[in-house]
């Protein structure tokens, strides 16, 4: 069965998912963006956990309890050092360790923010295909993933990634002669 793509306004702490993804730093501290919004909602736990494996590598992710979320894990992406701006590069870093810790965990369904376009500064546009293009080719492999969903906060970061997505997916016309 292939994975479906699917694309959600709304807040990413309200999915109920096997996992969703933090958008984190390299500490691994959640103290504001949608890494502040899941501490909140998730309780003090999940920070106490963080902090146990962190540092952790730019471009890394490591998987913790979700506390009081409705998802059964969070899944830290580092796609940023503290105080410091995400690149191209720890974006697709930081997606691809996402899809691989979601793998080992056997998980079915992932929830995704667009990451690095908070706090750490990165274009969205940008983003979208970046991510797009990480996941279009994880998804062309065995994979434990049926459902990844891009969840994005406003409707127009929801219309800049299904855009990327169409993009990215469609086929060239057939050439006639």
């Amino acid at each position: 069965m292939p994975t479906k793509i699917l694309f959600v306004q709304g807040d990413i702490t309200d999915m109920a998912v096997d996992a969703i993804v933090n958008p984190a730093n390299t500490d691994l501290t959640m103290e504001v963006g949608v890494a502040g919004a899941i501490r909140r909602k998730a309780g003090e736990r999940i920070q106490e956990e963080c902090e146990r494996l962190a540092p952790i590598r730019l471009g890394a992710a490591v998987a913790t309890i979700a506390g009081n979320l409705k998802a059964l894990f969070v899944i830290h992406a580092a796609s940023m050092r503290p105080d410091e701006k995400a690149t191209a590069e720890s974006i697709r870093l930081a997606t691809h360790a996402s899809l691989m810790r979601a793998e080992e965990k056997a998980i079915r369904s992932l929830a995704f923010p667009a990451i690095g376009t908070g706090v750490a500064g990165f274009s969205l546009a940008e983003c979208a295909q970046i991510m797009l293009r990480v996941v279009l080719d994880h998804i062309k492999m065995r994979t434990s993933l049926e459902k990844i969903y891009f969840v994005l906060f406003d409707d127009a970061a929801l219309k800049v990634f299904e855009v990327a997505h169409q993009r990215l997916t469609a086929r060239p016309a057939p050439r006639t002669l």
